[in-house]
C-alpha cells in the first residue's frame, strides 16, 4: 500500500484524558447500552501491560494496521513505533479504528525507544531468522517487548545492539521468513496471556474512561452537562 493513499492516516500517541477518569465513567456509563458497557469492561479486564510490541521503521501502512489489529485482538495495550521516513501510518480500512483503543508511542530513534522500555522494566527481544530464543522460552520473561523490523531491512542494527536477544518462529516449510504482520500476530497470540498479569486498577479505570469517550457522541458535552447536575 502506498504511503500517499487517501485511506492512509498518521497514527499519533495515546489521546489525553482531560477529565478525571472517575468523573468520565460516572457521566458516560448511563449513556451507553448495558451491552456496550459490558464489552468495554471485558476488554479492559483482558488487557495486559506485561507484553508490548515495538515496530522498527515499518514502511507499509497495511502492515502497521494489521499489527495494531492483532495487538487489540489479543489484549496488548501498548505499541511502540520507531518512525521511519514516512512516519508511522495506518490504513483506515485495515486497522478498523483499532488505533483508537491502543496506546501508540512514537520515537525518532531506537535508543530513545529502548531507554523508555528499560525504564519501564521490559526485556527486549528482536524477531530474526535463526533467533536464539523460541516463543516457548519467551513465555517465561515477565515483562517483554518484542520487536519487528522493516519489511525489507529487518530490525535496525542499532536496535539489535540494544536488545537482550533475538527470537524466531519455528517453520517447517521451504520459506525462511513470514510477512511482518503474520509474524507479529503469531507472536502476540502466543505470548499475550501465558501468565501475563492484567493492568492495575487505576490503569483499568483510565482505559475504561477513554473507551467510553470513544463510544459516546459529543462525550465532552455530556460530561459537562453531568457536572452541572451534580
Amino acid at each position: 500500500m502506498r504511503a500517499d493513499d487517501p485511506d492512509v492516516i498518521e497514527v499519533e500517541g495515546p489521546p489525553l484524558l482531560e477529565k478525571p477518569a472517575r468523573l468520565v465513567i460516572e457521566a458516560l456509563s448511563p449513556v451507553v447500552t448495558d451491552e456496550r458497557l459490558r464489552r468495554i469492561t471485558d476488554v479492559v479486564s483482558g488487557r495486559t501491560g506485561d507484553l508490548v510490541v515495538v515496530l522498527d521503521s515499518i514502511s507499509d501502512p497495511h502492515n502497521s494496521s494489521a499489527v495494531l489489529r492483532s495487538a487489540d485482538a489479543f489484549g496488548v495495550q501498548t505499541v511502540h513505533a520507531i518512525v521511519g521516513a514516512h512516519g508511522f501510518r495506518a490504513s483506515r480500512g485495515v486497522s478498523k479504528g483499532t488505533q483508537r483503543w491502543l496506546d501508540v508511542f512514537r520515537y525518532e530513534n531506537a535508543e530513545a525507544c529502548a531507554r523508555r522500555l528499560r525504564a519501564d522494566g521490559y526485556s527486549i527481544y528482536v524477531a530474526a531468522m535463526g533467533g536464539e530464543s523460541s516463543l516457548d522460552e519467551l513465555r517465561g520473561v515477565p515483562r517483554l517487548a518484542v520487536v519487528f523490523g522493516n519489511e525489507h531491512r529487518g530490525v535496525s542494527e542499532e536496535m539489535r545492539a540494544l536488545a537482550d536477544g533475538t527470537f524466531s518462529i519455528p517453520m517447517r516449510g521451504f520459506v525462511e521468513s513470514l510477512n511482518i504482520s503474520v509474524a507479529a500476530a503469531i507472536t502476540i497470540q502466543a505470548l499475550a496471556h501465558d501468565g501475563r498479569t492484567g493492568l492495575s486498577v487505576s490503569r483499568q479505570e483510565e482505559l475504561k474512561a477513554r473507551f467510553l469517550m470513544n463510544s459516546v457522541k459529543n462525550a465532552a458535552q455530556v460530561i459537562e452537562k453531568f457536572r452541572g447536575n451534580v
